[in-house]
């Protein structure tokens, strides 16, 4: 690492330039120009906060002309640190997206992925969850037939009861093989959370997402002391210190942070570091199109406690294809493939963006 900073330093790189792009309905990007022509591709996300990503980002600019693209480190505390108020999608998610094409310019520059850069591969390929649900064994068919050998599946709008019965059923058409995470997104009170957990203890579930909300941690501790079904988490944190206490206190089994509002891939992979000494393994979250996903991906990559992928498959629609030049991540029989081009590995046509104007839009 030490000598492809050194190979990077070299090359007298300097930010120039800052552009961004909201992409309807909700996809936020920055483009980070250089005096030698590299040209860095990021994405930030806080839903419903669309603009206020984009502002931040540019934000930054006024701070960053002129510095060394390639100090990625020295480059993330300055923007964490010269505010007086630290942390929050508000910041973190504009840092994310700079951060992300930062490390783009330097995989650019250097002619190597962004996982290579991080320690290489610890893996071939990674593992991703697909849809499914049901209580059939033929509404599960199509998702084994596509290689998915987990999936997520959403139970809300049922009493508590009902979800647990729910669950049982899916447990029973899924068979006792396939696995099954159940995606709640912090919407239980405490003392629903405990009566669905002690209700599904038998499932033998992946994990459990989010049951509660994050504003109290004693909450959290309650919980994992009144079950053993794995517990995930994280998609609405924002970097290392809000994760801390609850992988300190082993409150979650599986973190998942969003790579485009955590701080970006530094952060993720610091993030991951954290958890590994825990003995935590990750789940990132990734609702994201194909800038996200590869920056999802690359750190995945380069993590020895990766545990499994959101992917939002298929990457290949018209729509992505277009907007991307034909460059977009591969998922096929349940596993994305590792990426190969230099930095980031894929481009925005502007041209096509254009045709997509944002249009702001009250979301969870």
């Amino acid at each position: 690492m030490a000598q492809a900073s050194e190979k990077a330093r070299s090359l007298n790189l300097k930010i120039t330039d800052f552009k961004t792009f909201i992409v309807a309905p909700w996809e936020v990007y920055v483009k980070i120009y250089t005096n030698q022509g590299l040209v860095g591709l990021g994405q930030g996300l806080a839903r419903s906060k669309e603009s206020t990503v984009a502002a931040g980002i540019m934000e930054n600019e006024r701070l960053l002309i002129g510095w060394d693209p390639t100090q990625i480190e020295k480059i993330w505390q300055a923007m964490y640190r010269t505010p007086r108020w630290r942390g929050g999608p508000a910041l973190m998610a504009p840092m994310s997206a700079i951060d992300i094409a930062l490390w783009d310019i330097l995989g650019q520059a250097l002619g190597q992925p962004i996982y290579q850069l991080l320690g290489g591969a610890a893996r071939d390929r990674i593992r991703c969850y697909g849809g499914g649900g049901g209580t059939t064994p033929e509404s599960w068919a199509k998702t084994k037939a596509d290689g998915y050998t987990c999936s997520r599946v959403g139970t809300r709008g049922r009493s508590v009861t009902e979800m647990i019965e729910y669950v049982k059923a899916m447990r029973k058409a899924a068979g006792p093989t396939h696995d099954i995470a159940i995606h709640f997104g912090g919407t239980f009170a405490t003392p629903e959370a405990l009566a669905f957990m002690r209700g599904v203890e038998e499932c033998n579930l992946f994990f459990v997402e989010e049951p509660l909300p994050f504003e109290d941690v004693e909450e959290w501790a309650l919980l994992r002391s009144h079950t053993t079904t794995p517990i995930a988490g994280g998609e609405l944190l924002t970097g290392k210190y809000q994760f801390a206490p609850f992988m300190a206190r082993h409150l979650l089994d599986y973190v998942q942070p969003d790579v485009c509002s955590c701080g970006g891939i530094l952060e993720m992979k610091k993030i991951a570091v954290v958890a590994e000494t825990f003995r935590i393994q990750t789940a990132p979250h990734n609702p994201n199109p194909p800038v996200g996903a590869f920056a999802t991906f690359h750190v995945d990559a380069a993590t020895p406690n990766f545990g499994i992928q959101e992917a939002r498959a298929p990457y290949d629609t018209q729509f992505n294809l277009d907007m991307h030049d034909g460059l977009v991540p591969v998922v096929k029989n349940g596993y994305a493939e590792l990426p190969t081009r230099p930095g980031l590995g894929t481009v925005l046509n502007e041209k096509v963006a254009a045709k997509y104007p944002y249009k702001p839009v009250t979301r969870n």
